[in-house]
């Protein structure tokens, strides 16, 4: 997938009813043509729905998610780099978009429970119950781990990680990351060092954020892993944090080294995620043969790209 052109995507059609009418020319969809069934999530970059067309279908699908935002620049950047993100099945996918007129509006892949955040508050009780809670978290980070490597593969930097940008379709096996309204393609970029500390006007998700944004007013790939440590915290806290995996406390600590250049990569991550899941996977039933054969080999085959974090956690 390469960089996506810096011109302003143009809209594709959804399958809506010939019926809806209008002139040649009209944008594909508008608000107006949306069912919003139910809130998911209303933050600064914008307000997340549970929807579905007033007619027909968008590209087959019934029922969607849609975000509505009034940020034309963020919205064009967004839809940029959901494109160049296609077909992760951990990234939440964008399946159209309008960005002709106000508000602005971006369709993307239904997911049954909202987000991540939700989810945890929502069925706290049972999960704390559960006597494999851990290593249900520890697949859900795994596959929120793999969303990240993706987007360092293709120079995404998210700058917005947290527990309630990832989406839930079956927990914890489809979780998504989603919203990139503040994610930046460093291929498009002529410098690394973020400009939004200086600008007053654009705020940010700061309990989030590592110290050398406040430092140096720098925020790097590193950046994204500092955020991920913070969300295995909020992860751990909504389920029983007296009761938390001393290994994903060790990846903890490695996300919030000082300084950042310490912190290990997502691949690094990747293969610590899943070295605790093969050994969980000998006790746990939760686990069939088939996957417990699919980490061996993934993780056999990462040592050779570790660095010395990982290594020492997969040789143990």
């Amino acid at each position: 997938h390469g960089c996506c052109a810096s011109a302003r995507p143009s809209p594709h059609t959804c399958e809506v009813d010939s019926s809806r009418g209008g002139r040649a020319g009209d944008p594909p969809f508008t608000k107006s043509d949306l069912n919003l069934l139910q809130l998911i999530k209303a933050g600064k970059e914008g307000v997340f729905y549970q929807a579905r067309m007033t007619r027909g279908t968008c590209k087959g699908h019934n029922m969607f998610t849609c975000k509505i935002s009034v940020r034309l620049k963020h919205v064009d950047m967004e839809v940029s780099i959901m494109r160049k993100l296609m077909h992760h099945k951990n990234i939440l996918q964008l399946l159209d978009w309008n960005t002709t007129e106000e508000p602005y509006v971006l369709i993307m892949e239904y997911v049954s429970y909202g987000t991540l955040r939700t989810f945890l508050q929502t069925n706290r009780g049972h999960l704390s119950a559960d006597p494999e809670l851990q290593s249900l978290l520890t697949i859900a980070s795994y596959h929120i781990a793999l969303a990240m490597q993706h987007l360092r593969s293709k120079m995404i930097i998210h700058c917005d990680l947290a527990l309630r940008n990832v989406m839930v379709n079956k927990f914890p096996w489809e979780v998504k990351v989603a919203e990139f309204g503040l994610a930046r393609d460093l291929t498009r970029m002529t410098s690394r060092r973020s400009s939004r500390w200086r600008n007053p006007r654009q705020r940010v998700p700061l309990r989030w954020y590592p110290p050398e944004y406040f430092k140096n007013n720098y925020y790097s790939f590193k950046g994204d892993v500092w955020a991920f440590g913070v969300v295995l915290w909020e992860m751990q806290t909504f389920g029983d944090a007296l009761n938390i995996s001393p290994y994903r406390l060790h990846i903890m600590r490695d996300c919030w080294q000082e300084p950042h250049t310490l912190r290990p990569s997502f691949t690094d991550i990747v293969c610590m995620l899943e070295n605790i899941m093969e050994n969980d996977a000998v006790s746990n039933s939760i686990f069939s043969p088939l996957v417990i054969s699919h980490l061996k080999i993934n993780c056999y085959v990462s040592i050779f790209q570790l660095f010395s974090p990982c290594y020492m956690i997969c040789k143990n």
